[in-house]
């Protein structure tokens, strides 16, 4: 094997030019000859046993040669890139320029990892707010921790807002049945906005064993294909309930918490509650510290990465849904959507998860940043106390090169981080302190990007649900 040229091409893509030798491609044809044979029936020879040269005489000269060229190939191309020091990202296109006897010759086109030049990336300027936790936002916290350990108490009386009525429905469209319509012993909150507007308001007023007709047309938005449908509901109450809330006192706090009194379990509130504004806001702070990163970087980024980077996104929410007992497919069809407009959506992500990878990358190696044997032997403490795991157990589940890279990557963003001034939000023109929203609540819903972690949360939505949903 020998490499005849190797051409830099735009977006980061390389042509290779490989020879293969005679001796080497003789070499590979009497491999195909051996796997092949068995497969070829000649006249007057038992099946594997006919000669090559009568094959060859018989079927032309090339009858191995596609076989021989895929068992070469790999090698040969293999050993080009290692050749070239090339640090290839995706499979090569492959052209076969000639064949024969003497030999053969191919291109190989594949994309390389890009040349990066990194624009600033110390002393950046980013929007840090200030986290605030207000005695309103701690009695609201105590609230729903009471809600969630309420009780659900029989009635007898008729249903009314607030309460959770069991019932049984099932849907119709022009007096047939229509699928995923039909549930079961389903608990519906009144007033919870469940279901298609409409539904829970008819569900108001049924008593235990009351059998209903409910009729609802569903949005012209809707998602599916009953969009602007006219249907009926025959509904059953199988029990009516209300919630019976606990007072917020010192028993409910010795019910629910550690502590003795409810003023410790409000302290605590307030503790936790201001640690994840904390870090919602930093969190926030490093993403807008590393968009710019990424921002003024300065490459020739291949397509195959990106795509490649959209599959992966995909795949990976491909693998939540079926953690959740729901598969693609059924995703898809509830969605109304199809594997091509999936991927499509996830390019516009990828391409930007891409330019931040290649930023923390470049940083690592501008700031000679290396992963300590205590770096790793750290980590994997850390990690297995935040997850009530053993270290040893650990390790089975994520291997040390995976956690050097975490420490790469978190080292490089530190010293973006810590480079960093915080400045003071700037409110819109039309705002006003008094109107504006806390900034920290909204950093609490900021969607983190992976420049530390790779974590991505989904939650789909239960089949009955969504076909009764607004």
């Amino acid at each position: 094997m020998s490499v005849k040229s190797c051409e830099k091409l735009e977006k980061s893509m390389v042509e290779l030019t490989v020879e293969v030798n005679a001796a080497d491609f003789e070499t590979a044809i009497e491999k195909a000859y051996k796997k092949q044979r068995g497969k070829i029936r000649m006249p007057g020879f038992r099946p594997g046993k006919a000669p090559r040269k009568m094959i060859e005489r018989a079927y032309g000269e090339g009858v191995f040669y596609e076989e021989a060229m895929n068992i070469i190939l790999p090698d040969a191309y293999s050993e080009a890139v290692k050749e070239q020091d090339l640090k290839v990202v995706g499979y090569p296109k492959v052209e076969v320029v000639t064949v024969g006897k003497e030999g053969f010759t191919f291109k190989a086109t594949v994309a390389v990892y890009p040349e990066v030049t990194l624009g600033q990336y110390k002393g950046l300027e980013a929007p840090k707010s200030e986290v605030i936790v207000t005695d309103e936002d701690v009695e609201k916290q105590l609230k729903d921790m009471a809600d969630r350990n309420s009780r659900l108490v029989d009635q007898e009386r008729e249903a009314q807002s607030g309460d959770i009525v069991n019932i049984d429905f099932k849907g119709y469209l022009n007096g047939a049945p229509f699928e995923g319509g039909e549930g079961t012993g389903f608990d519906l909150e009144l007033g919870s906005g469940q279901f298609v507007p409409g539904f829970e308001d008819q569900v108001i007023g049924m008593k235990s064993g009351d059998e209903r007709d409910i009729d609802i047309t569903f949005p012209e938005d809707y998602h599916a294909e009953l969009a602007g449908k006219a249907v009926v509901f025959h509904v059953k109450a199988n029990a009516v309930k209300e919630k019976e809330i606990p007072e917020l006192d010192d028993e409910f706090a010795m019910d629910v918490s550690e502590f003795d009194t409810l003023d410790e379990l409000r302290a605590d509130v307030r503790r936790k509650l201001t640690e994840q504004r904390e870090e919602a806001v930093n969190q926030e702070f490093e993403n807008v510290l590393m968009d710019k990163v990424a921002d003024g970087i300065q490459a020739e980024i291949p397509e195959d990465m990106i795509e490649d980077r959209a599959h992966s996104f995909v795949e990976n929410f491909s693998r939540q849904l079926q953690a959740q007992g729901m598969s693609m497919e059924q995703y898809l069809q509830m969605t109304s959507s199809d594997p091509d407009i999936m991927l499509k959506q996830a390019m516009g992500p990828a391409a930007r998860q891409v330019r931040l990878d290649l930023a923390v990358t470049a940083i690592i190696k501008e700031e000679n940043i290396e992963a300590t044997d205590e770096d790793v032997a750290a980590e994997y403490e850390r990690q297995a106390k935040e997850v009530g795991m053993d270290v040893e157990t650990l390790k089975k589940y994520m291997e040390e090169p995976y956690i050097r890279e975490q420490i790469l990557r978190n080292k490089a963003v530190n010293i973006v981080v810590d480079s960093a001034v915080a400045v003071k939000p700037e409110l819109k023109a039309e705002e006003s302190p008094e109107a504006a929203e806390p900034a920290e609540t909204a950093a609490e819903e900021a969607p983190k990007k992976r420049t530390r972690k790779t974590k991505k949360e989904e939650t789909a939505e239960t089949p009955a649900e969504e076909t009764a949903e607004d």
